[in-house]
């Protein structure tokens, strides 16, 4: 599937639930099927700075792909990072560069986050599209 594919998934499974408690919760369920960073991988150089709460996020090239797997010690956030893995896991480095993040809106993520987690999950997007910009200029 395509990086926009995946968003509009998102941006209509977001849609089915009628309060931000629910969607919350959908959030929190998300970060439990988080594919999960090795424990050598917990290291400081990949804990996202910005975060209010501990993220480490991984990237790795595999073929023309970027394979991600990340963990959080907070269940929201770990919720969170989980949606931007499952849109721009196994993509690749150039089709993350120019994904658009309209979703993150049209999902009402943003507003609905405290100040100190909306910047963490720009922090998160920074860090994803850093190892894009990295893996990218290797090919």
């Amino acid at each position: 599937m395509t990086i926009k594919e995946i968003q509009d998934e998102i941006v209509d499974e977001f849609s089915m639930f009628d309060d931000w408690m629910q969607r919350y919760e959908y959030i929190i369920e998300l970060g439990k099927n988080l594919p999960l960073i090795k424990e050598e991988f917990k290291t400081e150089e990949n804990i996202i700075k910005g975060c209010q709460s501990k993220v480490w996020l991984q990237g790795e090239q595999q073929g023309d792909l970027i394979a991600f797997t990340a963990d959080s010690d907070a269940i929201l956030t770990k919720g969170i990072i989980a949606i931007l893995i499952r849109v721009f896991s196994n993509q690749k480095p150039a089709d993350i560069l120019e994904a658009n993040m309209d979703f993150i809106d049209a999902i009402g993520l943003k507003e609905h986050l405290s100040p100190t987690r909306a910047n963490g999950l720009v922090s998160m997007i920074k860090n994803i599209k850093m190892y894009a910009l990295a893996f990218n200029s290797k090919n």
